[in-house]
């Protein structure tokens, strides 16, 4: 745990006094967020059809067909995009990050940069911390868009009058809700890549070792994703939302 604060820490340091490498910091930004964002969409949209598939069929009965809007748009920007937009990225690019840093330290590559005066933090972890902060806010604007449209076409088609939903999103989703939804994502980002970078800086034992600590790198960001989830929801909603 006090190794994970230093490492933080150190990052930090290194942000707030300009020392990033901007074209490495570009390429991470390529791999975190462009290659992440098909898988991403797909997930997000079929999720939001889904609960639109579901919420559709119990409020039809009941004549509340145009609140199937409030809900899915609701649930979308505070919740589905954010969380399954972090989960997408853990698995898919916190996992490479800890095989990558893993691979350098096994390869005793990082003892190498040390012994040039080069920081492993500096060099391997600010310009993937930089590229997710900046990236996973994007990816969760577009599957907000996504998610909600996914939901909008499924719940016409189960009898959802298309104005209804339009009108009940409107008035129900503001500004702040996608805002905070937004804000959440900043923090998924740092656990993403601190948790990545300090599974590989601890690696040992070889080809094995890098495995064990790409798995470890993955359950471990989306255990913590989902429990600073639920406390970041209560902080900023007052627990009255949906948590996944």
């Amino acid at each position: 745990m006090g190794e994970t604060f230093l490492l933080i820490g150190s990052a930090l340091r290194f942000i707030f006094r300009g020392a990033i490498d901007a074209r490495d910091t570009l390429n991470q930004m390529a791999f975190i967020g462009v290659a992440s964002l098909p898988i991403v969409l797909i997930t997000v949209a079929f999720s939001g059809a889904v609960l639109a598939l579901y919420m559709s069929q119990i409020v039809v009965r009941w004549g509340l067909g145009s609140y199937t809007g409030t809900v899915v748009g609701v649930s979308v920007v505070r919740e589905i995009a954010p969380v399954l937009t972090a989960v997408v990225v853990a698995a898919r690019s916190g996992s490479a990050i800890a095989a990558e840093i893993g691979s350098l330290k096994v390869t005793e590559q990082i003892d190498a940069l040390r012994a040039l005066a080069v920081s492993p933090v500096q060099y391997l972890v600010v310009p993937r911390l930089v590229a997710a902060i900046v990236m996973l806010p994007l990816l969760t604007i577009l599957a907000d868009i996504v998610g909600t449209a996914g939901g909008y076409l499924v719940a016409v088609v189960n009898g959802v009058a298309g104005g209804g939903f339009i009108g009940s999103l409107k008035a129900e989703v503001v500004p702040n809700d996608v805002l905070m939804g937004l804000l959440k994502t900043v923090f998924f980002a740092g656990v993403i890549v601190i948790v990545g970078a300090q599974q590989g800086l601890l690696t040992t034992g070889g080809a094995t070792g890098v495995g064990k600590s790409t798995t470890n790198a993955v359950v471990i960001s989306i255990v913590i994703i989902y429990i600073l989830n639920f406390f970041l929801a209560y902080v900023m909603f007052g627990g009255r939302t949906a948590f996944l």
